[in-house]
């Protein structure tokens, strides 16, 4: 097995070197262009260049690692981005263009192919950090429904054999600092000392860069899957059907019957379906956020300490029994969320498929509006699942369905409605 090639010079400080100049590629987030706004560069190749704390792809930051020391991957390997533009065109929107709406992507991170052709050709590592393909999808439960008569087929959106035509986005986290710590109410230093502490100081430039004001986290991102015409995603005048799901890989994969997750995934698929082949669009986000982003082995955890206490599963105890292993209720906090919809230029949703009051506050204080919050068909939630949703409920975790007055959202959100 050969040696890949390495770098001829790698820094092991995180503070600038003595005497260094001013970044070389600044980011001016919120800017209107994307040249304006400047590239987002986390090369570990050509340190010089890199204005962003992480690195690209950061939740595979480590398997690249061991395979550059396996002898597979060179390290000064860049990819081609030939024909790897959008399928679709997406933005710019307004939205793009405030700095304070959208924090934890990049706007233009599937547009550095065109955006940053010049310097890419000239040999600068930038990396998009969206890509947007056409695909296909097929459920059991969309055939189910096609059996039933709920779904027609169409030759367009749904196919004869099951398939339903989709436009799939992947989204990797792009943080602006400044923007995020402002999203939670704390200031930029305090949030950059947590990250730097709570990750055991796996970034030393979160206290040692405050020149830096880009993170790239090494989390998982979101997956889009837009249903219909994705024009229609912006437009106002057309009707729009939306899930945020967030990750559940035991059920949503594996069909595990002790929540609701997968059934009102393909609940909200239907209903997007449905608002497709009626002339309008849907949309579904999917958010790697596993165990309300506590992580699986917390979650498994939590299933046997459920099971196992004395009286048997309750919804009394639900919460309960989370909070004593994981020390919270739920780390997912919405406030992120938004983002992406931000970045589609979602300014209202006709159909919410979903009765979670922090998802639905969330958008609200983002000034998205929202029609009808659409609830889980009895039908669709499994036996063992009953104890989820009556703890739910108990918590205040839904609220009736039903519309939500446009006057009630600009009150939550402190925002014009009407400005994007």
């Amino acid at each position: 097995m050969t040696t890949p090639n390495k770098p001829t010079h790698i820094r092991l400080t995180s503070h600038p070197e003595p005497g260094a100049a001013a970044q070389r590629f600044p980011i001016d987030w919120g800017a209107t262009t994307a040249a304006e706004r400047g590239p987002v560069i986390g090369s570990v190749t050509r340190p010089g260049d890199r204005n962003v704390i992480g690195s690209h792809g950061g939740a595979y930051a480590l398997y690249r690692a061991l395979a550059v020391s396996a002898g597979a991957l060179n390290p000064l390997a860049r990819p081609d981005l030939t024909n790897t533009s959008p399928a679709f065109a997406i933005g710019p929107h307004p939205q793009w263009f405030d700095p304070g709406k959208i924090v934890s992507l990049d706007p233009w991170g599937h547009m550095v192919q065109e955006g940053f052709a010049r310097e890419i050709a000239e040999g600068l590592d930038i990396r998009p950090t969206i890509a947007v393909t056409k695909a296909r999808l097929n459920m059991p439960e969309i055939v189910a429904a096609i059996a039933a008569g709920r779904i027609a087929v169409d030759g367009s959106i749904v196919k004869a054999n099951g398939d339903v035509s989709v436009i799939k986005i992947a989204v990797d986290p792009v943080w602006h600092l400044p923007g995020v710590a402002a999203r939670f109410e704390v200031s930029e230093t305090q949030l950059r000392r947590t990250l730097f502490e709570q990750t055991g100081g796996m970034f030393p430039e979160l206290v040692t860069r405050p020149d830096l004001h880009v993170f790239l986290p090494p989390i998982g991102g979101a997956t889009c899957y837009i249903f219909g015409d994705a024009a229609a995603i912006a437009d106002r005048r057309r009707r729009l059907a939306c899930r945020v799901h967030d990750e559940c890989n035991g059920s949503d994969v594996f069909g595990s019957d002790i929540c609701t997750c997968r059934p009102y995934l393909a609940h909200g698929i239907e209903e997007c379906v449905k608002e497709a082949q009626a002339g309008g669009a849907g949309l579904i986000v999917y958010n790697r956020k596993e165990g309300r982003a506590l992580g699986e082995v917390t979650k498994f955890l939590v299933y046997n300490a459920r099971k196992r206490q004395e009286g048997g599963d309750t919804a009394a105890t639900y919460f309960e029994r989370t909070e004593c292993v994981a020390g919270v209720q739920d780390a997912r906090f919405q406030q992120l969320m938004p983002d992406v919809l931000h970045w589609l230029g979602v300014t209202k949703i006709d159909r919410f498929m979903s009765m979670s009051n922090m998802k639905f506050d969330a958008l609200a204080k983002a000034g998205i509006e929202i029609g009808e919050r659409v609830a889980i068909p009895d039908e669709l939630i499994p036996p063992d699942a009953s104890v989820e949703m009556e703890a739910k409920k108990a918590a205040g975790y839904f609220a009736p369905a039903g519309a939500a007055s446009a006057d009630e959202l600009k009150r939550v959100s402190g925002r014009d409605l009407e400005k994007y």
